[in-house]
């Protein structure tokens, strides 16, 4: 695999070669994948159906195939991009996806973001519809620090509700039968991929139709 490189902003990411940004406008709730195609594979394809299923607005950066190049989920400046400055402006709450990889926790799923309430939310959803090999962790202390996404210059938490960051491990993205990433290409989606689909939407979904549950939780 090709080693990762950094950059030096946005505005160098999306000069790359074959780096695609997009930006689709619906609710208020916005999903999003920061480091989607060839980083953090799957992602965009995760959020981009969560989006269009849920009746979410959506913003994505997709790399192209081979190209491995990190920008830090805080220095993603809207400054930088007239499209992720919409999308803010658009959304109340986000659901930023992302993928990780840590030694003994290729089962672990991640909710940090600033916004307890919606990842206490979220999480009890996943928790109802994977299977219980996967681990779903929603408090932040158990979270390791650099993959929180409680910074307040993280696109997650730069709206009026703040949002919820998802770390996907590789075994929820990983078609290990053909040896490739799900939905990349001919390979096909494997069924945890599907369930983690149907998840988020239905608790992106529910959270738009619940406001008498927010308020109970503090959230206004």
């Amino acid at each position: 695999m090709k080693p990762v490189e950094s950059v030096s902003s946005l505005a160098a990411l999306l000069r790359l070669p074959g780096v695609v940004e997009e930006f689709t406008a619906r609710s208020n709730i916005g999903i999003c994948a920061l480091h989607g195609g060839g980083l953090e594979r799957t992602t965009d394809v995760i959020a981009k159906e969560v989006a269009q299923r849920a009746g979410a607005s959506y913003y994505g950066v997709t790399q192209p195939e081979g190209s491995r190049h990190h920008l830090s989920s805080t220095r993603f400046n809207p400054d930088n991009s007239p499209l992720l400055t919409a999308f803010l402006e658009r959304v109340e709450y986000v659901v930023s996806i992302h993928g990780y990889g840590r030694e003994n926790n290729f089962f672990t799923i991640l909710l940090g973001g600033r916004n307890r309430p919606f990842a206490h939310h979220l999480a009890k959803q996943l928790r109802a519809t994977l299977p219980k090999k996967y681990r779903i962790i929603d408090d932040l202390c158990n979270i390791p620090q650099e993959l929180r996404g409680i910074h307040p210059e993280n696109p997650v938490n730069l709206t009026r509700h703040e949002g919820v960051q998802i770390e996907l491990p590789p075994a929820i993205r990983w078609n290990s039968k053909d040896k490739n990433w799900s939905d990349e290409g001919d390979t096909s989606r494997v069924p945890q991929l599907a369930s983690l689909v149907e998840a988020l939407t239905e608790g992106v979904a529910s959270w738009q139709i619940l406001p008498e549950q927010k308020l109970c939780l503090g959230v206004n």
